[in-house]
C-alpha cells in the first residue's frame, strides 16, 4: 500500500542525499538551539533581575539541569523509537502501521508524562539531597523542580509529536511551534520576575506554560495534516505490538541518554561540593555548550531517520552513504560552532552572570566541553546508524559502561585526590573518546549493511 505524500514531504528514498540531510538536520539543530536559548532565558532572567540573590537563583536553576535532563532524555530516546518504527513503516509502504504508531506515541507520551510527574514530586527532595545542593540554594532549587515536574505531560507530548513529524522528514513545523512558544516563554519570564517580583518559581511557571503551547500547536498540526501521520482523536489508543516495537528500539536509546544524565548527576554533586560560584559558572557554561551538542545530535537524528526509511525500503547503499555524509557534514558544522563559541565564550557567559570568577570558571568548562563534543559527534552518528537498522541495545550498553562507568569511577577515585574544577572537567573528553572508540568497534562487528545484504541474497537463492 502506497504512502500518500505532500509537496513538503522530504523524499529520503530517491535522489541526492547530502542536501536532504542538511534540510533535515539544520532545522532540528535550530529547534534544539532555540529551545536551549529559551531555557537559558530562565538563567539569564534570574541572574540579572533578582538582585542580591541572583547567584543563588542561577545555582538553583542550574542544579536541576542534570535531573531534568535525565527524565526528559529518557523519553526523548523512547520517542526516537517512534521515529524509527514510523520510518520503517513508511519505507515498507505500510500505512496502517504508520497510523498505529502515531496514535500509540501520542497516548504513551501523556501516560508517561503523568507517571513522571507523580513519581518526581514524591522523590524531588531526596534527589536534590543526593546532589549535595548547598543549604542556601536548596529551597529555591526544590521549588523550581516541583513546578517544572508539573509540566512533564506536555513536555513529553511535544517531544513525541516532534519525533512523529521528523519521521517523515518534516522538521520545520516543530521549529515554528518552538519559536512561538519560546517567545512566549521569554515574555512570561520577564513579566513574572520583573513585574510580579517572582524568582525561580516565575521562570518555572513560564516554562510549563510555554511547553503546553508548543505541544498544542503540534497537536493541531497533526490533526490538520494530510500526511499519513494525521491524528484522529477517536483512534488515540495504544497498540500493544507497536508499543512493544517502539520500546524495543526506543527504551535502550532512552536508557543510554538517561544513564548519560545519571552519570552527570554524580559529576554535578562533585561540582556542587566546590561552592556556589562554581555551581553558577557550570550552570552558565552548560547553557552555551549544549549548542554544539544540539548540532551534532541533529546529524545523529538525521542518520537514524534516513537509514530507517532506506532500510525499510531495502536500499542499503543509501544507508551506508548516509553514515558517511552525516559524519562529514556534522564535523564541518560542529567545527564552525566550536570556533565561534571559543571566540565569544566569555562575553556570552557575562550575559548570565557578571561576576569575573563565574566567567573565568565557566570558560574552563566551555573550552573542555565543546572540544570534547567532536568525540560525541562520532559516537552519536554511529549509534544513530545502528538504530536506523533497529540495533538499539548495543549502543545503550556501551554508553552505560563507558560514560557512566568512567565518570563515576573518576569522581570516586581521582577527584578526591585533586578536588578542583579542572579535575572534574577532564573526565568529559576521556569518557567521550572511549565511547566513540568502542561504538566504532561495535559498528565493525555488527556491519548491519553487509549482514542485511547477505541475508537478502540468501533468501533470494532459496526462492
Amino acid at each position: 500500500m502506497n504512502i500518500k505524500s505532500e509537496q513538503r514531504h522530504l523524499d529520503m528514498l530517491h535522489g541526492p542525499i547530502w542536501n536532504k540531510i542538511l534540510q533535515f538536520a539544520l532545522p532540528v539543530a535550530a529547534t534544539a538551539i532555540l529551545e536551549q536559548l529559551f531555557n537559558a532565558s530562565d538563567v539569564a532572567v534570574v541572574g540579572n533581575f533578582t538582585g542580591e540573590n541572583s547567584t543563588i537563583a542561577v545555582a538553583a536553576v542550574g542544579s536541576n539541569s542534570a535531573i531534568i535532563s535525565l527524565i526528559v532524555n529518557l523519553f526523548i530516546g523512547i520517542a526516537l523509537g517512534s521515529n524509527v518504527v514510523i520510518a520503517h513503516a513508511i519505507g515498507h509502504g505500510d500505512r496502517a502501521s504508520v497510523q498505529k504508531a502515531v496514535h500509540t506515541s501520542v497516548v504513551a507520551s501523556l501516560i508517561g508524562g503523568a507517571a513522571v510527574t507523580v513519581l518526581g514530586e514524591l522523590i524531588a527532595a531526596p534527589l536534590l539531597g543526593l546532589l549535595q545542593v548547598p543549604d542556601e540554594v536548596f529551597p529555591s532549587a526544590l521549588l523550581y523542580l516541583r513546578i517544572y515536574l508539573l509540566g512533564m505531560p506536555v513536555i513529553l507530548l511535544y517531544n513525541f509529536e516532534a519525533a512523529i513529524f521528523r519521521s517523515v522528514g518534516e522538521t520545520k513545523i516543530p521549529l515554528i511551534a518552538l519559536a512561538a512558544s519560546g517567545i512566549l516563554n521569554v515574555i512570561l519570564n520577564l513579566f513574572f520576575v520583573i513585574v510580579l517580583h517572582m524568582t525561580v518559581n516565575g521562570v518555572a511557571i513560564a516554562t510549563v506554560i510555554s511547553n503546553a503551547v508548543s505541544s498544542l500547536i503540534l497537536y493541531r498540526r497533526l490533526r490538520s495534516t494530510t500526511l499519513d501521520i494525521h491524528v484522529e482523536p477517536g483512534n488515540l489508543r495504544i497498540d500493544p505490538a507497536i508499543l512493544k516495537r517502539i520500546l524495543q528500539i526506543g527504551l535502550p536509546a532512552g536508557i543510554q541518554t538517561a544513564v548519560f544524565s545519571a552519570a552527570n548527576i554524580v559529576v554535578q554533586s562533585a561540582i556542587n561540593s566546590l561552592g556556589t560560584v562554581v555551581m553558577a559558572a557550570s550552570s552558565a557554561a552548560y547553557n552555551i555548550e549544549v549548542f554544539t551538542y544540539d548540532i551534532l545530535n541533529s546529524f545523529s537524528q538525521a542518520c537514524t531517520t534516513f537509514v530507517g526509511q532506506n532500510f525499510g525500503a531495502g536500499q542499503i547503499r543509501r544507508c551506508k552513504k548516509t553514515l558517511a555524509l552525516c559524519l562529514g557534514e556534522g564535523l564541518f558544522a560542529l567545527g564552525i560552532a566550536i570556533a565561534a563559541i571559543l571566540f565569544w565564550g566569555k562575553p556570552i557567559l557575562s550575559l548570565f552572570n557578571r561576576d569575573p570568577q563565574v566567567i573565568d570558571t565557566g570558560y574552563i568548562r566551555l573550552m573542555m566541553m565543546v572540544l570534547a563534543h567532536i568525540f560525541s559527534l562520532l559516537y552519536e552518528v554511529m549509534a544513530g546508524y545502528l538504530r536506523g537498522f533497529g540495533i538499539s541495545l548495543p549502543p545503550a550498553v556501551i554508553t552505560t559502561l563507558c560514560i557512566c562507568g568512567i565518570r563515576i569511577a573518576w569522581i570516586q577515585l581521582v577527584f578526591p585526590q585533586a578536588p578542583s574544577f579542572w579535575t572534574i572537567m577532564t573526565v568529559y573528553p576521556i569518557s567521550l573518546a572511549a565511547t566513540a572508540l568502542i561504538i566504532f568497534l561495535s559498528l565493525l562487528y555488527y556491519r548491519p549493511a553487509r549482514r542485511f545484504t547477505a541475508a537478502r541474497s540468501s533468501r533470494m537463492q532459496e526462492t
